[in-house]
């Protein structure tokens, strides 16, 4: 892709690199590597260079500092040069205004004794400036490749009915009739009632929430027997829900071409064996999260019945902001790792909870992107049907900018968490940003998918440096 022009290239830079300033300086301030170089501009009398090598962080925070700010110069220029609409310039404006502002707060608090009030407001106006140049970011986009004419539907989604024109019932594949054919092709239909590709992501969110327990909460139960209980457990939470969002949803995914060749919707499976086959996963689910403890078990039964039945038969199907509520179905793995080695629901768990509930949009409105005309025909109001790909698009910019915001205050929160949480926090971010920036521009399948993959990328990665931070460094 050639983007026409310097504009979101820059903004985007801006952005990032503010984002990885963020990223710095919540390391820094955990690394206490100001009390290295507690001078400005660089250490020691304020002209030399540090003489503890945790002193270079201090000052190279300091250094990216600069570079950053030439950024926001140059993106500031393009804007105004462009002849953006208003609310991009003034937006842009106030990034220009108070990005020396908050530069000259942090070499405040850098050669200060300062509260860990200031800090806090130090991390949160950087959070501030992040998303205001986000914002304009998003706007310009959406002024450069909108559809200002996109008019979606007006009653939410399109009345589907088992259309005449879906040709997926006929491409399904051909089921065995009979012998060993049919009793492989049953097992692996049993298999994919458990929705076997959520499990590895939402077991490595459980995993990265009892690794971070470890590394900040003395006492933590991390022990090989409590960590394999919950991964198994886990795992078979993960696939009663599985099963009966398959047994719910059987009759639309015969309408759905993404869906039609699904084991219940080719009555490979009685829907009788289904249900029960559901059921005695939740049971050993919740069986093996009451040997690690109370909690996590209840924690477990809430995260089936809130997919099951609150997200698959109230949400989804009802509201436009199913994706963003069913979020809590994807963020509740944080808190049952957290509980299941500390037997409570801590600060940690809440904030790495948050974090999957803010990305679960910015994800998952890709793939309604990719899928819409099948979303519409199933008669689900998902984002592009109800409001429009523009407005969806938009949307996955927001709630990106929130996902990286909740990643830059576990940073902070968590002493856990250092260089190679950094690297990956900001070297995904980027990458998924741009992806998301070519989607506005491509406006293709292809393009969604990209940056579908890249959000997956984004948090796969991310929670492994959180599991290897914690654990390891």
């Amino acid at each position: 892709m050639t983007v026409p022009d310097r504009v979101p290239a820059l903004l985007s830079a801006a952005t990032i690199g503010i984002y990885l300033l963020l990223i710095v300086g919540a390391t820094t301030a955990l690394s206490e590597a100001t009390t290295a170089c507690a001078a400005w501009p660089a250490c020691g009398t304020g002209y030399t260079m540090p003489t503890e090598p945790i002193g270079w962080v201090a000052l190279g925070h300091r250094l990216a500092a600069v570079v950053v700010g030439l950024l926001v110069v140059a993106a500031a220029a393009a804007v105004f040069r462009d002849g953006a609409a208003d609310r991009v310039r003034i937006a842009t404006a106030i990034v220009l205004l108070a990005y020396p502002i908050q530069a000259g707060f942090g070499a405040y608090i850098a050669t200060t004794a300062t509260t860990r009030v200031v800090s806090v407001l130090h991390l949160a106006t950087g959070i501030a400036i992040f998303a205001t140049s986000l914002a304009a970011l998003t706007w310009w986009l959406e002024a450069a490749t909108g559809d200002p004419d996109e008019d979606p539907s007006p009653s939410g989604f399109a009345d589907a009915d088992p259309v005449d024109d879906d040709p997926s019932p006929s491409e399904s594949p051909p089921i065995p009739a009979d012998g060993w054919p049919r009793r492989v092709a049953t097992a692996r239909a049993y298999f994919r009632l458990m929705k076997p590709r959520l499990m590895w992501l939402l077991c490595l969110v459980a995993a990265a929430a009892m690794a971070l327990a470890a590394g900040t909460v003395d006492g933590a139960a991390f022990t090989p027997r409590t960590v394999a209980l919950t991964l198994v457990g886990g795992s078979l939470a993960i696939g009663a829900s599985g099963t009966f969002n398959h047994v719910f949803e059987r009759d639309v995914d015969r309408r759905m071409q993404r869906t039609a060749d699904r084991p219940l919707a080719l009555d490979l499976i009685p829907v009788t064996h289904a249900v029960a086959f559901g059921l005695l996963l939740a049971v050993l689910s919740v069986a093996l999260f009451w040997l690690v403890n109370p909690l996590a078990s209840v924690l477990g039964l809430t995260a089936i019945a809130f997919y099951s039945v609150v997200y698959t038969l109230v949400l989804k199907p009802n509201t436009v902001q199913n994706t963003v509520l069913g979020g809590a179905a994807g963020s509740l793995p944080a808190l049952i790792g957290w509980a299941a080695v500390t037997g409570e629901i801590g600060g940690g768990g809440l904030l790495l909870a948050a974090l999957i509930f803010l990305w679960t949009p910015a994800h998952f409105y890709n793939l309604a992107l990719a899928y819409r005309d099948d979303y519409e025909r199933g008669g689900f109001p998902m984002m592009p049907v109800v409001r429009g790909e523009t407005a969806t698009r938009r949307h996955i910019l927001w709630y990106l900018g929130a996902t990286l915001a909740a990643a830059a205050v576990l940073a902070a929160a968590a002493d856990a968490l250092g260089v190679v949480y950094l690297v990956a926090g900001v070297t995904l971010g980027a990458v998924f940003l741009w992806t998301v920036v070519r989607l506005h521009y491509e406006r293709t399948e292809a393009a969604a998918f990209r940056a579908f993959h890249a959000s997956n990328a984004y948090l796969g990665l991310v929670l492994l440096a959180v599991v290897f931070d914690s654990l390891v460094v």
